[in-house]
């Protein structure tokens, strides 16, 4: 495909030391440094991973690429016996310049997406993943989940810059992964000089399935406002009314109960406006400020909270969006959406700032759609994890370095494409940024060095079995429950005389 891309100003030559090709060259030059054991093979792979011009099936096929030098064999020697400083590529991706919004805000969008290995059995670290689209409803699958975090961009566009990737394990609770991934994240992007003191809160979005309360109690001393969609039965509570004069007994703790169920209960304080979705239409939005849920020990993530002491009241704002129906289209259902802001649902504009940031977060599916279907983030067949983690930073940078190249590419494209101005390189799609990156990575330059020439080992005698066999590990499961539902609990003996 790369032949046939049309380049203006005929063959490329090397860029200057600032501008695209020099913030380019200079990240390839620091991933050069991150690898630290076979580099020069890790490096290689992932140009070719990023010049091939087609699906990424397998690694073998990767060797057939100009830019990966070296035969299959050391491909995957590279990824298995390689070794990537990860800290130090964290770092590196945490300075690269974040999508720019108009407000100055920041948006992260966390989700978990898996690498599904049902046929490994010599794979340790699985545990049952959840896959959508195989069948009716929701099934499992064995495979490694990554927990990944991406900073979003606004505009139509399909880029998110992907920011770190934590697998999780059969033993590990998802929620203290999170809250800690995040708080490395936010971390990370202060000390770049992306936050600093008196900006507003970084918003961080996620879809259904984690415990945005917890979170946020998690979390609380740092500079972030979660946004997550919520079930659409959930109950949640207005601030206790005031204690009338005289009244005896323990002060209530909880007011009105919002149920999102039950349109009974949404009368009171809160808002409600019409507004425009660049992709739904119009909707109705609502909004309920100072709402909390009503924690105790059968919630999820706080069981192990102290017996006697008291549980927290961490209000926040509830939002509901609801759809106004296409002519020849089913209604949609609403959607239900809790913010840790607690003060957000008493203004117009702080409560769109919020909603629209959550529809914003399905653009890391984009992402990931793009990196198993392109870059074949989950083709090689690996036993081993952390060959599998190393195999993802690697595409993690790969993707990095096409975010950094888009305005190098933006003017080459194949015939039947349109022209994209040089001065909106988000327009271009990360597809059309691969297609050209033979011609950025000619201005950036490579820091790697020519492959030695060598000749292929004997391998295994023709005839002979093999004798070391893998041990099977079996796929672990999610940490069950600790506690009892007073239904579960057993009834003790009462005591007589």
């Amino acid at each position: 495909m790369n032949a046939t891309l049309s380049c203006p100003g005929g063959v490329p030559q090397p860029g200057p030391a600032g501008g695209p090709a020099g913030l380019l060259r200079g990240f390839r030059d620091e991933l050069y440094r991150c690898l630290t054991s076979r580099r020069d093979g890790l490096f290689c792979l992932g140009d070719a991973v990023l010049c091939c011009g087609g699906r990424v099936t397998d690694l073998a096929r990767l060797s057939l690429v100009p830019e990966a030098g070296r035969g299959h064999g050391g491909l995957y020697d590279a990824v298995s016996a390689g070794r990537v400083e990860v800290a130090r590529l964290r770092r590196a991706v945490a300075g690269l310049a974040l999508p720019a919004w108009p407000d100055g805000r920041i948006r992260l969008a966390v989700d978990v997406t898996s690498w599904l290995r049902p046929d490994a059995g010599a794979s340790p670290g699985r545990m049952y993943c959840h896959v959508r689209g195989r069948g009716k409803g929701a099934q499992v699958a064995p495979g490694w989940p990554y927990s990944m975090v991406a900073a979003l961009g606004p505009g139509a566009s399909s880029w998110a810059l992907l920011l770190d990737a934590v697998r999780l394990g059969p033993g590990d609770d998802e929620r203290a992964v999170t809250a800690a991934q995040l708080r490395e994240v936010v971390t990370r992007l202060a000390a770049a000089g992306h936050w600093r003191d008196g900006d507003p809160p970084v918003i961080v979005v996620m879809d259904a399935g984690y415990s945005p309360v917890q979170l946020a109690w998690l979390l609380r001393d740092l500079p972030v406002t979660i946004v997550a969609r919520v079930r659409s039965d959930r109950v949640f509570y207005r601030p206790a009314l005031p204690r009338a004069p005289g009244a005896r007994g323990r002060p209530a703790r909880h007011g009105p109960p919002v149920r999102c169920a039950d349109p009974a209960t949404w009368g009171g304080p809160g808002t409600d406006t019409a507004a425009a979705a660049a992709r739904h239409g119009p909707v109705r939005v609502t909004a309920w400020p100072r709402v909390h849920q009503a924690l105790h020990r059968a919630c999820g993530g706080w069981e192990d909270w102290p017996p006697m002491k008291e549980y927290p009241l961490i209000e926040g704002t509830l939002i509901r969006l609801a759809v106004r129906p296409s002519p020849g289209r089913p209604p949609r259902d609403p959607v239900w959406i809790w913010a840790s802001a607690p003060d957000a649902g008493a203004g117009e504009a702080a409560t769109a700032t919020l909603w629209q940031a959550y529809l914003r977060r399905f653009d890391i599916e984009h992402v990931f759609k793009f990196l198993k279907g392109q870059l074949g983030w989950d083709k090689p067949l690996l036993r081993d994890p952390a060959a599998a983690d190393r195999w993802t930073w690697l595409l993690i940078a790969c993707h990095a370095q096409l975010h950094l190249a888009r305005p190098l590419t933006a003017g080459a494209r194949l015939p039947w494409q349109r022209p994209q101005g040089p001065g909106h390189p988000e327009a271009l799609t990360p597809g059309r940024a691969r297609a050209a990156f033979r011609d950025a990575r000619h201005l950036a330059g490579t820091p790697a060095s020519a492959a030695k020439t060598t000749r292929p080992g004997p391998g295994r005698p023709k005839g002979s079995k093999n004798k070391r066999k893998a041990p099977r590990h079996p796929v672990g499961k999610r940490p069950t429950r600790t506690y009892k539902t007073a239904g579960q609990r057993a009834k003790k003996t009462k005591q007589t005389g």
